[in-house]
């Protein structure tokens, strides 16, 4: 019973240096995967899957990378749990009392982090189907976390503590479902936007194609179609599902979601769907990503996948 009583103290004492390690790497990690993303390169993984994540509609939330927000949370958890370390032996009461108040915090906060990692290997299994080694290392990270401030010390309210584990778990989950709906689909459609889209497109989309849907837009360019277009949905196939909501498409039909059925009318050089306005030039049907490289002067990755 001693013993076991002894080993007990040991983890007490060094749970938080342990957190604070674990997340100051999840910070690097995070804050590479930031920078990387903001430069437009591709970040070094032994797998292709990475590229395949990291460049997907889940990568970015409201226009900005996701694992910059990941590497604020693990700077939150290093402030939290080496923060009363750095107080003088001396300032026993006030450290104890610091201590006391990040424990809370620090349970939360790995909580939440596991609980949104948990949701992100979701959605790596189910609608990415890839392996991305950054992002199951950041889940591990916030698993071992979770332990460390569930194991970390002695709580003498276990009942209050699963109480705000399952509040803080639902919190996370409702409002990063929300979060990814509004991100991804767009806010609720208004008068404005409802109508027609036409079929979903199921293809996934490489690094190559999110980049050069991204230039097509910041150029000008613009792709006319008709959500009921066979024609213009090939188009959207082989942009695949992340590029897609960044492509430059102009709906004309009338009955289509966000229609501009009078912008399409006042281009004579419009007179079937799709046709390609890009730099001047119009490219009618269904075009290359190749072609629509060149025609665009696109300096990108070219290694599409469809």
């Amino acid at each position: 019973m001693g013993r076991r009583r002894k080993e007990t103290r040991g983890i007490y004492r060094w749970s938080r240096p342990a957190i604070g390690a674990i997340a100051t790497v999840g910070a690097l990690g995070t804050g590479y995967l930031t920078v990387i993303k903001l430069m437009g390169n591709d970040a070094a993984c032994p797998v292709k899957g990475c590229d395949q994540v990291l460049n997907s509609a889940y990568a970015d939330v409201f226009g900005i990378p996701l694992t910059l927000f990941g590497c604020l949370a693990y700077l939150s958890m290093v402030a939290l749990s080496l923060g009363p370390l750095l107080l003088n032996k001396e300032k026993i009461k006030q450290r104890q009392k610091l201590e006391d108040i990040t424990w809370p915090l620090l349970f939360i906060g790995a909580t939440g982090m596991m609980v949104f990692s948990g949701y992100l290997m979701y959605l790596l299994a189910t609608e990415l189907k890839a392996a991305c080694l950054y992002c199951i290392a950041s889940a591990t990270f916030t698993f071992l976390m979770f332990l460390l401030t569930l194991l970390g010390r002695q709580w003498e309210d276990q009942g209050a503590l699963v109480f705000r584990g399952v509040i803080m778990g639902m919190v996370t989950l409702v409002a990063t479902i929300g979060m990814y709906s509004i991100s991804i689909n767009g806010p609720a459609a208004t008068a404005s936007s409802v109508g027609n889209t036409g079929p979903a497109v199921t293809n996934t989309s490489g690094p190559a194609e999110v980049a050069l849907a991204k230039h097509l837009k910041e150029v000008g360019a613009k792709m006319y179609g008709a959500y009921w277009c066979p024609h213009c949905f090939d188009q959207k196939q082989l942009f695949g599902q992340e590029a897609k909501k960044y492509m430059p498409y102009i709906e004309c039909a009338e009955d289509g979601a966000d229609s501009q059925t009078a912008l399409c009318r006042s281009v004579p050089e419009v007179t079937g769907f799709p046709t390609w306005e890009v730099n001047g030039q119009f490219l009618p049907g269904t075009q290359t990503l190749t072609t629509l490289a060149e025609a665009s002067g696109y300096q990108g990755p070219t290694d599409f996948k469809h």
